[in-house]
Order: structure tokens, then sequence, then C-alpha cells
């Protein structure tokens, strides 16, 4: 069976690019602290926002979708889940509310593990909180329809050992005060997704569980801006990274470097953005136009007028509608999409 080896990973990974995302990453989260602990009211709208954008964001990966308007009832909890989809969307809701009040409290063992699983799929009716009892395969989807097997996981057998065996090993690695944990984390999540322990639902608890570390480690940055979103963004680059850091993985020889790197650069992203946000959220001489200018301005990736609205209730749909309309006319914006799935994005070539 694989073993695993944090230590030895993590000094092959200290290259100076590595470096010096960690020392960008660590720069940001002390900024942050400093400012969450004086304006913690001021983030209340943040908060929301990145809730609903990190359940639709992660849900929609796996191709799990429903309308804006049935997403914001279920993630605040006002309509009960009507389709499969809506069930899937429920159980991710009701576990990033657990983590982001409980985060202290849950530990990554292979019984909390079980237990995250388990409320994950609570509403389909499939079974959930047990490994997996079959062969599983991570499949991808050619163009013309074929599907080739990328990557084939630990048996299902194996499964519960393998698990255990990774979460002694991550309790150990975390306990060398030597290893910056956001490395470490980035190395369990690879391990757990090549592990693949369940029949369903890898993917969406992986990226809870990076959430659940990262609050534990004190980079609590994914609560204000949702890091689900920004790896949807760049959901090609999540693909490829994972393909590329598990290849001879079952032999111990794979290149965590890959994987590694995306995820600290999603990490950066998110530090990055919610700097921004911040400076909008604080600055007292913004317009109205001026905020929703310099949200999209610093926003990575497509936002649609919903999103907008949402993170600022006191500006209003026809506010909104105008100054897009005039971001269009002066072309600093592009728009993307029509009807119900427009959405918008910064002209990087308008200077």
């Amino acid at each position: 069976m694989r073993q695993f080896d944090f230590k030895r990973e993590y000094l092959k990974l200290l290259t100076p690019d590595v470096v010096k995302m960690l020392t960008t990453i660590h720069e940001y989260k002390g900024q942050q602290a400093l400012f969450i602990d004086a304006n913690s009211d001021a983030l209340n709208q943040l908060l929301e926002v990145a809730k609903i954008q990190s359940t639709e964001a992660s849900n929609s990966i796996e191709g799990i979708k429903t309308s804006n308007e049935r997403l914001k009832k279920l993630v605040n909890e006002k309509t009960m889940p009507q389709t499969r989809d809506e069930k899937e969307i429920a159980g991710y809701r009701d576990v990033l509310n657990t983590i982001h009040e409980n985060y202290d409290y849950i530990t990554a063992k292979p019984s909390m593990i079980l237990q995250l699983h388990r409320d994950l799929c609570k509403y389909t009716g499939t079974p959930g909180g047990v490994f997996k009892r079959s062969e599983n395969v991570i499949e991808e989807e050619l163009p013309d329809g074929t599907k080739l097997i990328r990557f084939k996981p630990v048996s299902a057998w194996e499964t519960p050992e393998a698990v255990d065996s990774l979460c002694m090993a991550f309790d150990k690695a975390l306990a060398d005060n030597d290893l910056d944990p956001l490395i470490i984390i980035s190395i369990f999540i690879l391990d757990f997704l090549s592990i693949h322990p369940f029949d369903d639902g890898n993917g969406r608890l992986s990226r809870l569980l990076t959430l659940l570390l990262l609050y534990r480690s004190g980079y609590i940055v994914g609560k204000y801006i949702s890091i689900e979103k920004l790896i949807s963004n760049t959901k090609e680059t999540y693909y490829e990274a994972l393909q590329k850091s598990s290849v001879d993985w079952h032999e111990g020889e794979n290149d965590y470097g890959p994987f590694v790197r995306y995820m600290l650069g999603i990490i950066v992203a998110a530090y990055r953005e919610f700097a921004d946000r911040v400076d909008i959220l604080v600055t007292s001489g913004f317009s109205k136009q001026d905020r929703i200018r310099e949200t999209i301005k610093g926003h990575i990736g497509e936002i649609t007028k919903s999103e907008l609205l949402a993170m600022y209730p006191d500006i209003s749909q026809i506010t909104v509608q105008r100054t897009l309309a005039e971001l269009l006319e002066a072309e600093e914006i592009k728009k993307i999409g029509g009807g119900r799935y427009t959405s918008y994005t910064w002209n990087g070539e308008k200077k």
C-alpha cells in the first residue's frame, strides 16, 4: 500500500517560486487578521456572498446546477430541495455551514471525514458516511463522447487503511513546526483525491476539506472570498494540475509540484480579491457606480448582475443596470452570453 511521507515531499517543494507564494500569503494573512478584528460587522455581506458562490461553484464543477433564484433560497434555507441536483446543493450547504461554525472542533480524522460525507449525501438517499464498496476510476470524457480512464484510485478494500494512514501522516506533519501547513494541506488534498475514498462526492468533499484545513491553520480568507469559485473559474488548469501530480502516485514517485503551486496560486488570488473588496467596502468616497466599476475591475473571471446585487444590498437594480450599460458603452467591460446567463468581465485591452 502507498506510504505517506509529508516531510520528504515538503523538502522537494521548497523552490524559490513556492517560497515566494508562501511569503505573499503570510503577509496577506497578517493584514486580513487586523482588518477582521476591527471591521467584523462590515464583512457580513462578503460572508453571505461567499457562501452562495462557494455552494454554486463547487457543485457546478461536477455539473450540479439550479437557477440563481433557487440557489439563494436553498443557501438561505428558505425552501426545500426539489430535484436531485438541489438535494446535492443542500447537502453541500449544510457541510459548509458546519465547517464555518465549528472548524475548531473538526479534525482531519477518518471518523470526521465520514461524518462530513454523510451530511453531504443526507438529502439524496444515496449511501453516505461509508467508504466505497466497489472499485472506481477517474474518467475524462472526450469531445466525441468517448471516455478515457485518467487515474485508477486505491482499491475499495485498501481504502479504510489508506485514509487512516494518510490522516496519521498529516497530523504528524502538522505537528512539525518546521513545515508550512499550506504545503502540507495541498499534499493532503492531492492524496485524498488520489485515494478517491467514496463512490460519490470526492471532489466536492475535497474542496470542503480544503476550507476546513485552511481555517484550522488560521487562513480564513475562504469565508469571505469563495475559493471554490476561483477553482471553478480555472477548472481546466485545476484538472491539469491534478493530472500532472497524480502520475506515478501509486509508486510514490509523483510530483506534487503542479498541484501545490496551483493551490497556492488560488489562495494568493483569494487574498488579493479580499484586499480589493475591503478597499471598496471601507472607502466612503466611492460612489455606487465607482464601487461597481472597481468590483468588476478587481474580480477574477466573470461576474453577473445578480452577484453584484448580492454584494451591495444598498445599490438598486436600476443603478446596477445603468452602470453596466455605461461601462459597456465606454468599452471598459465586456459582455459575455445573453439573457439570464449574461455575465461581465473587465476589458483588459482598454487603456
